[in-house]
């Protein structure tokens, strides 16, 4: 039992107390923004917020600027999923939840490939292509940039997304050494699936009655 205990945990011997606290608070924030944006309420903001603002600043403590910025750009992208979600399209209605349109895709597929694009420049410029993790890093950033701009938009289609990019991030991450993050991808792949079934489910009701 010790040596499995070892095995996800005695990373955190040579970690800050304090950084170890708001890697915990960071991924209990992230379970609920998650868990919000399943239910479809506007919590998700608020409350995703929070986890991103702490993960940039451990991520940029230790170094790891390919998560740094994914974390940001969730950061700005909350911001403007906040207003999109609230906005109302007529006197009654808020931004319903729908599919992705053709253009939406070609977004989509413009925004992937301008993240691999500015990623590889970021790790060029300071050095970071050090290991395959790296490599790793630049997909997973595109994959998540793209589901977080397809959440922001209230498109059913960001699920699938997050749901690649979390089942890539559980072992990414438990090998970095942050096993609670790892934990949370791991929680949030489940959250996802479940999530995309829902809004699949309110999709295809608000169709039948359009």
């Amino acid at each position: 039992m010790s040596e499995i205990f070892d095995f996800f945990f005695s990373q955190y011997k040579e970690y800050a107390t304090i950084d170890i606290v708001l890697e915990i608070i960071a991924v209990i924030f992230g379970f609920l923004s998650v868990w919000f944006s399943k239910q479809n309420k506007i919590w998700v903001f608020p409350t995703g917020m929070i986890s991103t603002v702490i993960f940039v600043y451990l991520l940029l403590k230790w170094e790891l600027l390919g998560d740094m910025m994914i974390n940001a750009y969730y950061f700005i992208m909350s911001v403007y999923g906040w207003y999109i979600w609230t906005r109302k399209v007529d006197e009654t209605q808020v931004t319903p939840i729908s599919g992705t349109t053709s253009k939406e895709k070609k977004t989509a597929f413009l925004i992937f490939l301008a993240t691999l694009v500015f990623v590889y420049i970021v790790y060029n410029y300071f050095n970071k292509w050090t290991s395959w993790v790296a490599y790793v890093d630049t997909i997973t950033t595109g994959i998540f940039f793209v589901g977080m701009w397809l959440m922001a938009k209230r498109k059913v289609e960001n699920w699938l997304f997050w749901i690649v990019g979390d089942l890539i991030s559980v072992p990414l991450y438990l090998y970095k050494g942050f096993t609670f993050t790892s934990f949370q991808y791991f929680g949030f792949t489940f959250i996802a699936i479940f999530g995309y079934l829902a809004w699949k489910k309110s999709l295809h009701k608000t169709q039948l009655t359009s």
